[in-house]
């Protein structure tokens, strides 16, 4: 399926009705990919698969090249993101994309609408223990908004000061999805995830001293968790426990939908 021909020939076979749509919709699903010159090869149908396009690992890559994919992906795409980007290469991007926004907290460099309106049900619930902790929150947070899901943030309620949690607890007790942050111990998702009736995405950082250990120490907390219904990312993985909380509103909304009765269906 990565030809004009072959393409051609499938939806020729749907108009002669040898092909149904559904079938011809699952061979598209695996259709298209865009190499940029030898470096890359864009995804453009991830987003059909999976719900969410493709985004763009900036370590490792060159200003120039981050500028060239950001530039492929935007034909086909609404919001082109690139993770991880110090801000002196998004000033080499940004002369090569004028129009890049640049997140400087979350290290992200965007393409996407000036104003970011949710387009998905449900509310994406942020905790951080700590202001150290927030590049982590923010990434989470700005992939989620890109992504066109409806945020919330509490910063800086760590279990060293429980009172600043206790005093917001409506945050909590009000939200379909919880993403906690944390780095030293690691505790603060147990201790939500004891409060919390939704899935909570726990995320450690590697913020704290020696004995963390880049916060390994976090992530075998919040794996050891003796609180239940908590899932855990990788350690500083803010993109990924976005991905994971919006997968999760997208098919409980999913879900929901079909489960529906017709009007008049008991």
């Amino acid at each position: 399926m990565s030809t004009p021909e072959a393409l051609r020939q499938l939806l020729n076979a749907v108009a002669q009705g040898k092909v149904s749509p559904d079938t011809a919709l699952e061979k598209l699903k695996y259709f298209d990919f865009e190499p940029v010159e030898e470096f890359a090869k864009i995804d453009h149908h991830r987003a059909l698969r999976t719900g969410f396009p493709e985004a763009i690992w900036g370590p490792g890559k060159t200003p120039e090249q981050i500028a060239q994919i950001m530039q492929t992906m935007r034909q086909r795409s609404r919001v082109v993101m690139a993770t991880r980007i110090e801000p002196a290469v998004y000033d080499q991007v940004r002369s090569l994309v004028p129009d890049a926004v640049y997140y400087p907290m979350a290290r992200i460099c965007a393409i996407a609408p000036l104003t970011l309106t949710p387009v998905h049900p449900g509310t994406i619930t942020l905790l951080s223990a700590g202001t150290a902790d927030l590049p982590v929150a923010e990434e989470a947070a700005i992939t989620a908004e890109l992504a066109g899901f409806q945020v919330q943030r509490l910063w800086d309620v760590g279990v060293a000061g429980i009172h600043r949690l206790l005093n917001n607890r409506h945050f909590v007790q009000t939200a379909d999805v919880l993403i906690v942050v944390a780095g030293m111990e690691g505790a603060l998702p147990s201790v939500v995830a004891g409060l919390a009736d939704c899935p909570v995405i726990a995320v450690p950082t590697s913020v704290g001293y020696g004995a963390s250990f880049d916060g390994l120490a976090a992530l075998l907390t919040m794996l050891n968790s003796c609180a239940a219904g908590i899932g855990v990312v990788n350690i500083d993985n803010g993109f990924g426990a976005a991905v994971l909380a919006g997968q999760i509103l997208r098919t409980a909304s999913r879900i929901t939908v079909e489960s529906t009765p017709p009007k008049g269906v008991p």
